[in-house]
């Protein structure tokens, strides 16, 4: 959209998560906060994104793409103040401008397009995301005269008498027309309370100059739930959780338990593929059809699994590459190694990939078969066909050659007889 550019508030200190880390760096089902909203502001085609930052700018700096701009907001000063910073780089544009929060994982990109089409349509000088709930303690009210016009924001702590009752909550999304924007923003006066500027004041402002105000309501209450505590976290990973296993299960894949399956963004899983209870499957992990996943598996970040394949209980795969038709059913552990296809890796396999300072890849080719109890002391290479006599420990650097079988501690190759 070439007339719209986006501003995102992530300057908050975020006290009552109790953290070291800025609370929009806390993942959410395997990814930063701050990544749904920038993902939101991605997919509906914002021509440049400005993210205002405060506490511990410098983290959170550091995982942003190098095509955001950053402004930083010295003294946090609240929300009002926090737009103010960006009006330098808004002078010579006439456009519209979104305004969204860094802690709000929860957004629909739907419902972020209903509001900027809305707000084009109506040619309004502010359309905002309001939403009502049976329980609006926290949150900001929307004030309407008889006319059911908006007349004001009110946030909590400055409500009074009939306002503390409303329903109707602001979710904090905004879509403005620029210009104005800046021009009243410079009007709005510090809270008596907190001494600090709100954005929500701006509403009222606008009412008072006869300007035109729109409101766009969500059918989710959870949808503008903003991060601030370590229960907002839960909450939030549990609604984003159970929306992509629903995901997930709309493309073909069978999960048995979705309360106890854990699945983080990024995942895909092919068709006719069972993920049974218990199972966590991390990050930008790829699996391929008709897979058993689990129960009580974890899969690790970077894993690729292919096709048919039935990885079993109390296993893990970590960093690995696993091809088609293998068999890991029980007990194993496989860290930083390729795996062919058509390979069986026994009950109590383990893969010891790091050395205290490093870690080591292994390779097994198609058709080796790994016994039980076995271990592999990363690096080695185990040969087509190989095989690994159960309870061995196949030692750093070693090769076991096409065809063999290797058994003991250290695995030594088993001799051929010679035939009489």
């Amino acid at each position: 959209m070439q007339d719209l550019r986006t501003i995102i508030l992530a300057a908050g200190k975020g006290t009552r998560m109790k953290s070291s880390i800025p609370k929009v760096l806390h993942e959410v089902c395997g990814k930063p906060i701050i990544q749904y909203v920038l993902d939101i502001v991605k997919s509906i085609g914002s021509l440049k994104t400005y993210i205002v930052l405060g506490h511990k700018s410098n983290l959170v700096q550091n995982y942003l793409p190098k095509d955001k701009i950053i402004i930083e907001q010295k003294k946090l000063l609240g929300t009002a103040d926090a737009v103010k910073c960006t009006a330098n780089y808004f002078r010579s544009y006439s456009g519209n401008v979104l305004i969204l929060c860094g802690d709000t994982p929860l957004l629909n990109k739907n419902v972020i397009r209903s509001i900027v089409r809305r707000h084009k349509r109506s040619k309004a000088v502010c359309t905002f995301l309001t939403a009502v709930v049976h329980d609006p303690q926290g949150y900001g009210r929307i004030i309407r005269d008889e006319s059911q016009k908006v007349v004001a924001i009110r946030e909590e702590k400055d409500a009074v008498g009939f306002e503390k009752d409303i329903a109707e909550i602001n979710v904090g999304v905004y879509c403005f027309k620029s210009q104005e924007l800046f021009k009243a923003i410079k009007d709005v006066k510090p809270n008596n309370k907190k001494n600090e500027y709100y954005l929500t004041d701006i509403i009222e402002l606008f009412f008072l100059k006869g300007c035109k105000i729109e409101t766009v309501e969500t059918d989710d209450p959870f949808e503008g739930l903003g991060v601030n505590s370590r229960e907002d976290l839960a909450l939030a990973e549990e609604v984003i959780r159970h929306k992509i296993l629903r995901k997930i299960m709309s493309q073909g894949v069978t999960v048995v338990d979705p309360n106890t399956t854990y699945i983080d963004a990024n995942v895909k899983i092919g068709k006719d593929t069972t993920i049974r209870p218990f199972t966590y499957i991390e990050k930008n992990v790829r699996i391929g059809e008709h897979c058993i996943i689990g129960p009580f598996a974890r899969i690790r970040v970077d894993t690729k699994i292919g096709n048919n394949v039935d990885v079993g209980n109390f296993t893990e795969i970590s960093r690995s590459k696993i091809g088609s038709n293998c068999f890991m059913k029980h007990f194993s552990y496989l860290g930083d190694t390729f795996v062919g296809s058509h390979v069986n890796i026994g009950a109590g396999m383990v893969t010891a990939n790091f050395d205290g300072k490093q870690k080591h890849i292994s390779r097994i080719a198609d058709h080796a078969f790994i016994g039980s109890n076995s271990t592999l002391i990363s690096p080695v290479r185990i040969g087509k066909k190989a095989v690994v006599g159960a309870g061995s420990v196949v030692t750093r650097g070693k090769v076991v050659p096409d065809g063999r079988v290797v058994v003991g501690v250290p695995a030594k190759i088993v001799e051929k007889k010679e035939e009489k």
